[in-house]
């Protein structure tokens, strides 16, 4: 699969994540086309998350953690998810993973 159609289809993916919910880098990397493209997604989403005004901070690991360290993002992300009712710390993927099936 093309670099460019990988992500043009992990964008729409994490555009679609509903208000509430989250997914994981590897979810988005699967449904994109290429399910061990999860640090790709990584630079797709520090490549074009504010060019495409994208909702990044909705992505996190498949344990439920945000990857950013503290004083490098980590704030920035936790603030939206604890606003949209999500636990601050590790995020109850049960409960708040986006189920989207292609």
């Amino acid at each position: 699969m093309a670099k460019q159609q990988f992500t043009k289809r992990a964008i729409g993916i994490v555009r679609a994540t509903p208000l509430g919910t989250v997914t994981t880098y590897g979810r988005i990397a699967e449904l994109a086309g290429n399910p061990r493209a999860a640090r790709q997604v990584s630079r797709v989403l520090h490549a074009c998350s504010k060019k495409e005004n994208l909702p990044w901070h909705k992505v996190i690991n498949k344990e439920g953690k945000i990857v950013l360290k503290r004083f490098q993002g980590y704030e920035e992300q936790k603030m939206p998810l604890e606003s949209e009712g999500s636990e601050s710390g590790k995020i109850n993927l049960d409960k708040y993973f986006w189920q989207l099936y292609l």
